[in-house]
C-alpha cells in the first residue's frame, strides 16, 4: 500500500511535492487526473490522498466524493479555488481539510505528520524497514507485503514489542498458541524458522531474530 497517492495535473507541482515526502520516509505516487487516481487507489490503496480540484476529465470533488463511498481514507484538498463554497463543498464531501494554493510545503507536510501520527501510529509498530500493521495484520519489509499466517504475524509483533529482551520459550508458546494448546513446542521453533526465512538477508546467521541458547529468543 501507498502511503501517499497525490492527484494533481501541475508536473511542478506535483514533482516538488514528491521529492519532499519522498525526503520525509513516505512511499508516494503521483497521477495527473482523477480518473487514473481512482484506478491507482483501487488497485494498491493509499494512507492518504493529497488531491487537487481542477483536473482534466473528472475534478477532485467528484474523486473525493468516490473515495469517500467505500473508504475513511484521510483527503487532503489543496486547490487554487479559495472560494467558501469550495471548500465547504469538500469538506461535506468528505475531505479532512482543505488547503489553498499556494501553500506553504512546511505546514502541509506538518498536517499531513500530524494525520499519521493520529491514525496510523497506534497501529503501526515500525523496526527499521520492517512494518507491522495491528489492525491489518500484515507485515511489510521494506514497503513489500510478506505472505504471512497469523500466528507468524502474531509472533514477529511479540518478538519486536518486545525488542532487545530475551523471551523464554514456554512465555512466547503460551502467548502465541496457549498453554492448553495441543500444539508442541517444536511448533515455536519451526515458526522462528520461516520467519527468518522471510526477514533476514541470511536465515543461517540471522541479524534480527537471535536464539539464546537454552532460554529462547530475542529480537535485535
Amino acid at each position: 500500500m501507498t502511503d501517499i497517492l497525490i492527484v494533481e495535473d501541475n508536473k511542478e507541482i506535483a514533482g516538488l511535492l514528491c521529492d519532499f515526502l519522498r525526503a520525509e520516509s513516505y512511499t508516494v505516487s503521483v497521477c495527473e487526473n482523477g480518473e487514473k487516481a481512482l484506478q491507482l487507489y483501487e488497485k494498491y490503496g493509499a494512507r492518504l490522498v493529497v488531491l487537487d480540484i481542477m483536473l482534466p476529465g473528472m475534478d477532485g470533488f467528484a474523486v473525493c466524493s468516490k473515495i469517500r463511498k467505500t473508504s475513511n481514507t484521510p483527503i487532503i484538498i489543496v486547490s487554487a479555488k479559495s472560494e467558501k463554497y469550495d471548500k465547504l463543498n469538500g469538506l461535506i464531501l468528505g475531505a479532512d481539510d482543505y488547503i489553498e494554493k499556494p501553500y506553504d510545503i512546511d505546514i502541509l507536510l506538518a498536517k499531513i505528520s500530524g494525520i499519521f501520527k493520529r491514525r496510523y501510529a497506534l497501529d503501526e509498530v515500525i523496526e527499521g524497514n520492517l512494518r507491522l500493521n495491528r489492525a491489518e495484520k500484515a507485515a511489510y519489509l521494506d514497503d513489500v507485503p510478506l505472505e504471512m499466517t497469523a500466528k507468524e504475524f502474531e509472533l514477529l509483533l511479540l518478538l519486536v514489542e518486545n525488542k532487545g529482551k530475551t523471551l523464554k520459550k514456554e512465555y512466547i508458546f503460551n502467548q502465541i498458541w496457549g498453554s492448553d494448546s495441543f500444539s508442541e513446542q517444536q511448533t515455536l521453533t519451526v515458526h522462528i524458522k520461516w520467519l527468518r526465512q522471510k526477514i533476514e538477508h541470511n536465515p543461517k546467521e540471522p541479524q534480527h531474530i537471535q536464539t539464546v541458547w537454552g532460554v529462547g529468543y530475542k529480537f535485535v
